[in-house]
Parts: C-alpha cells; sequence; structure tokens
C-alpha cells in the first residue's frame, strides 16, 4: 500500500473535537476516543498540498468558485455511483446539518411535520425539534441477523393525514452503516412522491461503500424520487477533512431548486469559503487511490472488531457495516440498564463511544463504535473493554 493508516496520531490540543471535548462531554479527558464520525488517519497529502498552495499568496480576500469545483463533483459521482447530475442542479451548502435546517425552514410550516427513522443520527431529531416543528417517529424493523428494513406500512399510515411534509433520509444509514437497495429506495419514493413529502437524503457516507456493497443514490432511482428530493453530500467523511465544511446540494426538480436555491442566494449561504472547494477538487480528482486503500483498511478494522468480540466477548455482537467506519454493537446480552452501560465503558474500559439510546427508539442497549483509527488503537481499547467487563 502506498498510504500508511497505521500511524498513531496525538490530536490532543489541536482543537480537535474528539479529544479536546471529552472532558466537558464525558467527565474524564483521559478516553480512548473512539465517538465522533472523523477519522484519526492524516488528511492526505494532495489535499493539504492544495491547501498550503493557496496559502503561499499573501491575499486571502473574496473569491470566485473554481472553474473546476462542479466539474470534480460531476465526474466523481458519475464514475464511483453513476448518476449524471448537471452543473446547475449543484450548490454549495455551509455543513449538511445545517442544510437539514435551511430544508426544514424553506418546506415545512410550522403546523407541518417531518420524519425521521430511528434509530438514526440524532441531528435528524435535534434539528427539527430546535426549529419548532413536530417530528414523527417511523421506527426501523430490526431483523433477525441485526439489520434493518423500513417499515412501510407504518409510514403509509403516518403520512395518510397529509400533515407530514418531509423526511429526513440516512442513505447510507448511520449507526447501522447499511446500504439501502433498490427495491427500498423505489418504494420509499412512491410513497413520499404520491404523499407530497420531500425526501432529504443524506449521503454523506457514499463514498464508503465496503465489502463489495454499492451506493445507490436517492435521486437516482426513479422519476418520483428526482421530482420529490434534495441530495446532500461531501468529501469530509472519506478524505477525513469535516474541519473543511465541504458539503454541497444536488436537485434535479426545477421547481425544488428554485425554493431551495433562491432562499440561500437570497442569505448568502450559497457562497463556499475560500478552501472549501480547494479541498473538493482535490480530493474528487487525486483521492481515489487513497480512498480504495482507505477503506481496505476500514474493513481489516471491521473484521478485526468483529473476529476479537466473537473470541473474546460474544455477548456483545457487532453488526458488520454495509459502508462507513462506523460499527453498531449489540451489547444488550450484557443485561445492563443504560446508565450502567455507559458507565461500563467510560469509567471501566475508559473509552467514549456514542450510545444508542442517542439515536432514538431502537438504539437502546446498543453503543456506537469508531473504527476509523490505526488498529493498534482498536486493540487496546478492546483489551480495556475486556477487563472492564471481567470486573463486572
Amino acid at each position: 500500500m502506498k498510504y500508511n493508516f497505521d500511524t498513531v496520531i496525538d490530536r490532543r490540543g489541536s482543537g480537535a473535537l474528539k479529544t479536546d471535548a471529552l472532558a466537558e462531554r464525558y467527565g474524564n479527558s483521559d478516553l480512548i476516543p473512539l465517538w465522533v464520525a472523523d477519522m484519526d488517519f492524516a488528511t492526505p497529502d494532495f489535499i493539504i498540498d492544495a491547501l498550503r498552495h493557496r496559502l503561499d499568496h499573501p491575499v486571502l480576500g473574496y473569491t470566485v468558485e473554481p472553474a473546476d469545483y462542479r466539474p470534480a463533483i460531476i465526474d466523481w459521482i458519475r464514475e464511483r455511483h453513476g448518476w449524471q447530475i448537471e452543473p446547475d442542479w449543484l450548490c454549495y451548502i455551509p455543513g449538511i446539518v445545517k442544510g437539514i435546517g435551511m430544508a426544514v425552514n424553506v418546506f415545512v410550516g410550522p403546523e407541518e411535520k417531518i420524519i425521521i427513522q430511528p434509530p438514526v443520527y440524532h441531528p435528524f431529531r435535534l434539528v427539527p425539534e430546535g426549529n419548532n416543528r413536530e417530528v414523527v417517529m417511523n421506527p426501523l424493523i430490526e431483523n433477525a441477523d441485526g439489520s434493518y428494513s423500513m417499515d412501510f406500512d407504518h409510514l403509509e399510515k403516518i403520512t395518510a393525514d397529509g400533515s407530514c411534509r418531509m423526511l429526513i433520509l440516512s442513505n447510507p444509514h448511520n449507526p447501522a452503516g447499511i446500504v439501502w437497495d433498490r427495491e427500498t429506495l423505489v418504494r420509499l419514493a412512491d410513497i413520499c412522491h404520491s404523499r407530497g413529502i420531500i425526501v432529504i437524503s443524506d449521503e454523506i457516507h457514499s463514498d464508503m461503500a465496503l465489502f463489495g456493497h454499492r451506493h445507490i443514490p436517492f435521486a437516482s432511482v426513479s422519476e418520483k424520487a428526482a421530482a420529490c428530493s434534495i441530495t446532500f453530500g461531501a468529501p469530509s467523511k472519506t478524505f477525513n477533512i469535516a474541519g473543511v465544511v465541504s458539503s454541497y446540494a444536488i436537485v434535479s426538480d426545477n421547481a425544488l431548486r428554485d425554493r431551495f436555491y433562491g432562499w440561500l442566494k437570497a442569505n448568502e449561504f450559497g457562497d463556499p469559503d475560500i478552501f472549501a472547494p480547494i479541498a473538493t477538487i482535490a480530493a474528487y480528482r487525486q483521492g481515489n487511490l487513497w480512498r480504495e486503500e482507505m477503506l481496505k483498511y476500514v474493513e481489516a478494522n471491521i473484521d478485526f472488531v468483529i473476529n476479537w468480540f466473537a473470541a473474546n466477548m460474544p455477548q456483545v455482537k457487532p453488526f458488520r457495516p454495509q459502508a462507513s467506519f462506523l460499527v453498531w454493537l449489540d451489547c444488550r446480552a450484557l443485561n445492563l440498564s443504560h446508565d450502567s452501560l455507559v458507565e461500563l465503558f467510560v469509567n471501566g474500559a475508559r473509552l467514549a463511544l456514542n450510545d444508542g439510546e442517542m439515536f432514538g427508539h431502537g438504539g437502546e442497549g446498543f453503543m456506537r463504535l469508531n473504527v476509523g483509527c490505526p488498529r493498534s488503537v482498536l486493540a487496546t481499547a478492546l483489551e480495556q473493554l475486556h477487563t472492564a467487563v471481567g470486573n463486572l
């Protein structure tokens, strides 16, 4: 491999949320941080070099969008996901969570409702609620093998009264790492289109499909999906540049696009900062080899975790993700309350993970483990957990 993912990088004192917020979030700064969804691998050199090259110029004034910004995104998505998008479908947004908040304010009235499918990324609930919108739950169905399916019968029931205006889709799914299949996405589009529901498809993990799985963009599955959806994407998860806000929206429907992008333009939210387009172009033009090697390393980390639990702690069952560097750990067989489970990981094992209840209904008894780190760090973390469980 050309790139080395085994190097342990000390992020403490760099302002990293993952390390420097441990005392505030967990009450202890001396934890192995395996929680917030960025990786501990060095940001690729070709992105750092591109940013450094721009910093060689002594003026950081107002800038225009680089000519290759949209073509780089278009080519990447076509080559990786088989979806041909047009330049005017694209617009920069200042973060996907912020984009959700913006879409909520543009499209959802005060008396209208927003659907989420828990267990799911917690800002899907927090952002609408923070904007005084009602959130309606359409919980996923847990299958016997630990995977999840959408509950379409329940979705049709909760949308029957016409008050639901938006559904926020995690595609691929966070925290379980599901790559939704075409049949599921088509059926979801049929229901939402028929009920006048806009689908916000968060596809930030789209470039991290694993073990032979392929991501399918929601808007690409049918004309109905294209007509009722807004897609959010970014190179940030794949290339570990979350601190460079490099998100974008894709809207193929003219009416949705005019309304959403018109609002972004009026408030100047669609204008990127000086660094986001530079990082995006570098990632998408030079990053495929790095991405492929990173994914192989992450796959090996996932296999390491699954095999370790099977051999050393079978009462914890990791779900093998189909995408992303996040592993959903089923800890229910430990028979611990939520508080006791968190106590075990934080104060017993000295590990910082995201607890499952954070992700809503169906997350009870689970923990989310970030394996985007050197394998030696994972090995140390698992041994600390083994010792802590032995001390119960």
